[in-house]
């Protein structure tokens, strides 16, 4: 039998050595896996104003198309910062006077601009997020992406499909008196068909209901920027 030191001892090389080597993998690993999150990153703003890139062009299809990218504070103002580092998830536990939001502008091929605000909510199981583009008139929606951390497969995970996604194509946020209404995610079945709601999914109440409340809570936030640049 091994004496207690012994053991101890082992342990502790064992724990030491198998330390050790996870900091350095984790190390090694971290280049690669930041790349990762930037390019996802650079794939979701992009998806929001309905353009695809491969990975090994995604550097040079973003800076071709996304011509412009800022923070803007509770009353709308442009702040100083770096819109694409900055985690909405932690502005949005921030006091209102001090939340920055990233706003991110695009020119496509046609001349046409697009202007991408960030989401984040919560849905079922957990965290969702997306991003959403405005044409001009900062009213109608030019497209979206929406994805998840943890939503039921076949269900409320459906909101990062593209039929979901395109619902929302050509809706709109204001009525015609200028007022918000953003856009209601309804049940199929009522059959609601107007400029602002869009059908939820059958069987992902709780992520459809997630959903909507993300969209107009983090819309809330960007109108002070939208009045302004209406003006």
């Amino acid at each position: 039998m091994f004496s207690n030191r012994y053991i101890f001892i082992y342990s502790t090389i064992m724990v030491v050595i198998a330390a050790t080597g996870l900091t350095l993998a984790a190390l090694v690993l971290k280049p690669a896996q930041d790349f990762n999150i930037r390019v996802e990153k650079m794939q979701n703003i992009l998806q929001a104003v309905n353009i695809t890139s491969e990975k090994a062009t995604i550097e040079n299809t973003f800076k071709k198309y996304i011509v412009e990218s800022f923070l803007v504070n509770s009353k709308g103002e442009k702040v100083e910062g770096d819109a694409f580092k900055t985690e909405l998830v932690y502005e949005l536990k921030k006091p209102l006077d001090q939340m920055r939001l990233p706003v991110y502008i695009c020119v496509q091929d046609n001349g046409d601009t697009n202007i991408v605000v960030q989401l984040r909510g919560k849905g079922l199981w957990g965290p969702i997020w997306g991003y959403m583009s405005f044409k001009p008139d900062f009213n109608t929606v030019a497209g979206t992406m929406f994805d998840h951390k943890g939503e039921t497969p076949g269900l409320g995970a459906e909101i990062n499909t593209q039929w979901f996604q395109e619902e929302f194509f050509g809706k709109m946020i204001f009525d015609e008196s200028g007022e918000f209404k953003s856009i209601a995610v309804t049940k199929p079945s009522l059959g609601i068909k107007t400029i602002h709601n869009v059908d939820g999914i059958s069987g992902g109440t709780i992520t459809s209901v997630g959903l909507e409340h993300m969209v107009k809570d983090c819309l809330s936030l960007y109108l002070p920027f939208f009045e302004l640049n209406k003006k």
